[in-house]
């Protein structure tokens, strides 16, 4: 004898395959949009009379949706290295606070995103904002675009004001930190 099944029963069944398959293909075709960079390159300089510091990480991750142009760029502070090792540690212990504040984060988003879409260079406009030192300021910068048929790069180099995220420059040392540091990215972007 065939098993009988009632009406609701299936519908309880086959409306949320239904619902979950519908969801994963939306979830499907939204990361065919979303492009992620696991190393990229901060590099930032700060000019001072008495000594130049200069510190880099290649640790920085990103992901950008190429089409919204949202971004989200973040990097753990105790990944920078720097020449002299004193200097990484007061950078951690005394100006970032690194345990307190692990991480930098961008968030915005980049105009005109129908270019990320198409192969080319491009000068672009990046808008959002910074948090450093848990101090967030909004940030406008020009971004450099190269898009090519697989991954695209984006580079972006912008000045920031240590006194803007509350970052304290004790005065026995001011001779040695400047007051703005010069930032450089490098990204490169794969699906």
């Amino acid at each position: 004898m065939p098993l009988k099944i009632k009406s609701s029963t299936m519908t309880k069944i086959i409306y949320p395959c239904i619902i979950i398959t519908f969801f994963s293909v939306l979830i499907g075709r939204a990361q065919e949009n979303i492009y992620t960079s696991k190393d990229a390159k901060i590099k930032f300089f700060s000019s001072a009379p008495l000594e130049n510091i200069d510190a880099t990480s290649t640790k920085g991750n990103s992901a950008i949706n190429i089409s919204t142009g949202d971004i989200i760029f973040k990097v753990r502070i105790n990944t920078f290295q720097f020449k002299k090792k004193l200097m990484q540690e007061h950078f951690n212990e005394n100006y970032l606070e690194s345990e307190k504040y692990p991480f930098a984060e961008f968030r915005g988003t980049i105009s005109d995103p129908k270019k990320l879409q198409q192969v080319g260079t491009y000068d672009l406009t990046v808008t959002g904002k910074l948090n450093i030192h848990g101090v967030e300021k909004p940030y406008t910068t020009k971004i450099n675009v190269i898009k090519t048929p697989t991954m695209w790069t984006a580079t972006a180099d912008f000045d920031i004001r240590v006194a803007d995220h509350n970052i304290k420059i004790p005065t026995v040392v001011w001779k040695n930190i400047a007051e703005v540091v010069n930032t450089k990215i490098t990204a490169v972007y794969k699906k």
